[in-house]
């Protein structure tokens, strides 16, 4: 009922006023947040949501336990109507991403689904502060409020975004020290030479009795096929498909192979009986994002830790013919082992393989100028793959007779020409010019933003520094270069030298695997003769 209110007051005539004027009070009708009536018997919507971050047993009780008590909890309320459960099972909430059911609930209550969201704490609902206080604010301008059980707060009272903000920053304190005891842990394990793998998505191994790894044999079988097939030629691409035509599932069960995963087996030093450990870490402990390890943070290499699948030295082999396939890039076809090794001797263009007689039993490939008929026309001839793999046995053979003299000289060259001290000694001295320059520049910089200079001096003098920033970064990004140059230098004459010393005997047949570790490149002259030369800079004639 309104109310009135009068006083009495005179005019200059002397007439009472409080005749005249009078005073309504009208009592709010409705609440100033979720704008329901007062007086109104409707019930409110409420939903209730429930999160637990891992996939342990303990925690699945406890968020069995979380849907079970607030549905029960909403359904008792006369003055509540139980407006469904939202929850999300073994997920971080550091994070709103992959928080589905955190995500729908939303959603629903800002299309008028939900008038009241109830939980178990803050840190249920989120433990980054951003996150939680944002959402609170983009409910509370909708009309949707929400409670937090244990600590006994409203979002429409006039304390709660305060306690919110308190608590979501303890919450959020709280993430990151359990992120960073996790993470020593995990460090100190990798400093033990203790590592973990995902077993049902590593192929060639099982987990051993002993909790090690133990190798798969039928598996195994897999990965040795597919690093024999990289070395006789084929690509990731074409060993994907070659391992789909043969029926032969993934480590998942799937029919149907790609390249990324080749990649991954033939990059995996695990197979050699080695682990390097923390490839990756995640700097930030919000979005769990992991970022690969250039020298970040420790990362660990453990020798003979499980049963080897593929030897050291091919695995190595391997990394190199990765390497050179990389350089090259488009020229590498992976028809065959040849492909991209051929080179013309009248142009010094690359050979192409092309198949003659495909369709009869005369069917050979050949190899020949890929500008013998491209305007060029160069004079060389073809040659056969039963030809090219002729002359590497001759060649490699005489390199046998030779081999300690050819490996007392391929170390002199890696000696001399792969060395890197000098180069390592510019980097550090350019690196750390580069860090004073940058520090001269930001002092540039904040005192002409603290006391009043001649501007055009201060550009001038912001502009050299700047210039010889750019300067000294151009020489260390080619020396860094030429370091890298040389030392993937260094490491293919160190397999040669190695191979090399370790074939006592001439070989009778082609091999797939010497021929990818001892080659360089083949040249083909005018009058077909052959020259191979080595990874070392030998060149033999055939």
């Amino acid at each position: 009922m309104p109310h009135k209110h009068g006083g009495k007051r005179n005019t200059d005539d002397g007439k009472d006023v409080s005749a005249m004027r009078s005073v309504t009070v009208i009592p709010a009708s409705i609440h100033r947040f979720s704008e329901v009536p007062l007086a109104s018997a409707e019930k409110r919507k409420v939903a209730a949501y429930a999160r637990v971050s891992t996939d342990n047993e303990d925690q699945k009780t406890s968020y069995a336990a979380q849907v079970d008590y607030y549905t029960n909890y909403i359904q008792r309320r006369s003055d509540w109507e139980f407006a469904g459960m939202y929850s999300d099972e073994g997920v971080t909430g550091t994070s709103m991403k992959k928080r589905e059911g955190f995500t729908r609930m939303v959603q629903d209550a800002l299309d008028g689904k939900i008038q009241l969201i109830v939980t178990k704490s803050v840190s249920r609902f989120a433990r980054n502060t951003v996150d939680s206080l944002t959402t609170i604010r983009k409910l509370k301008e909708n009309g949707i409020e929400v409670y937090f059980e244990k600590e006994a707060i409203w979002t429409f009272q006039a304390r709660g975004e305060i306690l919110l903000t308190i608590l979501s920053s303890l919450s959020q304190e709280e993430a990151r020290s359990i992120s960073e005891n996790v993470t020593w842990g995990l460090r100190k394990r990798f400093a033990d030479g203790k590592f973990s793998v995902g077993y049902s998505r590593f192929l060639g191994y099982d987990k051993g009795e002993d909790g090690n790894l133990a190798i798969n044999e039928e598996q195994a079988k897999i990965v040795r096929l597919i690093f024999r097939l990289f070395l006789e030629g084929m690509t990731a691409c074409k060993i994907a498909k070659e391992l789909t035509a043969r029926h032969i599932l993934t480590v998942t069960g799937k029919e149907k192979w790609n390249a990324k995963t080749i990649r991954g087996v033939l990059a995996n030093e695990k197979y050699t009986g080695c682990a390097r450990i923390q490839k990756t870490f995640t700097p930030d402990f919000l979005t769990k994002k992991a970022v690969k390890n250039c020298g970040q943070v420790p990362s660990y290499f453990v020798e003979q830790s499980h049963p080897a699948i593929i030897d050291p030295d091919v695995f190595e082999m391997v990394q190199r013919e990765m390497e050179r396939r990389t350089r090259e890039g488009g020229r590498y076809s992976g028809v065959s082992i040849f492909s991209g090794k051929i080179r013309c001797g009248e142009c010094g263009d690359y050979f192409g393989s092309k198949v003659w007689h495909s369709t009869d039993k005369y069917r050979r490939t050949v190899y020949r100028c890929n500008k013998k008929y491209d305007g060029q026309k160069c004079q060389t001839p073809h040659v056969t793959e039963e030809e090219i793999k002729e002359a590497f046995v001759t060649a490699f053979n005489r390199l046998v007779t030779e081999r300690e003299e050819i490996a007392a000289n391929a170390r002199l060259v890696r000696q001399t020409l792969c060395d890197t001290t000098a180069l390592a000694e510019e980097k550090a001295k350019l690196q750390q010019e580069l860090a004073v320059l940058v520090e001269m520049t930001e002092k540039c910089i904040r005192e002409n933003a603290r006391i009043a200079q001649n501007q055009e001096e201060y550009q001038r003098h912001y502009e050299g520094l700047v210039a010889r920033y750019d300067a000294a970064k151009v020489r260390l990004d080619e020396v860094t270069e030429v370091i890298s140059a040389k030392e993937t230098q260094s490491e293919r004459l160190a397999g040669f030298i190695k191979t090399l010393k370790t074939q006592t005997n001439p070989v009778a047949q082609f091999d797939s695997q010497l021929w990818a570790s001892m080659v360089d490149y083949v040249t083909v002259g005018a009058d077909k003769g052959v020259t191979l030369v080595f990874r070392d800079g030998t060149e033999v004639n055939v």
